[in-house]
């Protein structure tokens, strides 16, 4: 019981770090590692509460293939300049910390309030099967089949905005303009010693 609660607040603890090393670190590949620590200590925190499945889920499938994803997107989009800060980039900038707050205060009031609530308790009575495959499997295809399917979409989309972005960042957007014809540095090197 010790060991877990001690596991508990150090897994705590890596996700929290890693949330903050997204947000807070400037190099994207850097992010990128943070979040992948971020994942990982999340799968400790679903083992803790017997959910093997989804921890093991959370290795393979986010900390695994979507991280590889994001990898690849940060080296195909290389480092990013500081951009020019405009007007709007500035009222951004002194808003952020005001939104910031609000969530915090609104998480706050939300984690103490059901973490009150439940200080006498046992703790949810869970059912046989809980967090087995099947059970999961029937959750993601009947319940949440929406959200499940709007998060691979977005997936797909922030994937496809990135190699947008990199192309027009390298000035190869004029490819994409119908009757453009590759220039003469885009042909096989062997073209004419067939």
């Amino acid at each position: 019981m010790l060991f877990e609660q001690i596991l508990f607040f150090l897994a705590a603890i890596a996700a929290l770090a890693g949330a903050l090393g997204v947000v807070i670190l400037r190099n994207p590949f850097y992010s990128v590692l943070a979040l992948a620590s971020h994942l990982i200590a999340l799968a400790v925190l679903f083992l803790l509460l017997r959910a093997e499945f989804i921890a093991a889920a959370q290795i393979v499938v986010y900390a695994g293939a979507v991280m590889v994803l994001y990898l690849f997107v940060v080296a195909y989009v290389g480092g990013i300049d500081e951009p020019p800060k405009g007007e709007a980039g500035a009222a951004a900038t002194q808003l952020a910390p005001v939104f910031g707050a609000a969530i915090a205060i609104e998480i706050t009031i939300a984690v103490v309030g059901t973490g009150l609530a439940a200080i006498d308790t046992q703790g949810a009575k869970l059912e046989s099967g809980f967090g087995s495959p099947g059970q999961i499997g029937e959750q993601l295809l009947t319940k949440f089949l929406i959200p499940f399917e709007a998060a691979s979409f977005l997936l797909l989309v922030a994937a496809v905005g990135a190699v947008v972005l990199a192309r027009r960042r390298r000035g190869l957007e004029h490819l994409d303009e119908p009757g453009s014809e590759p220039g003469p540095d885009s042909r096989p090197a062997m073209e004419g010693h067939a």
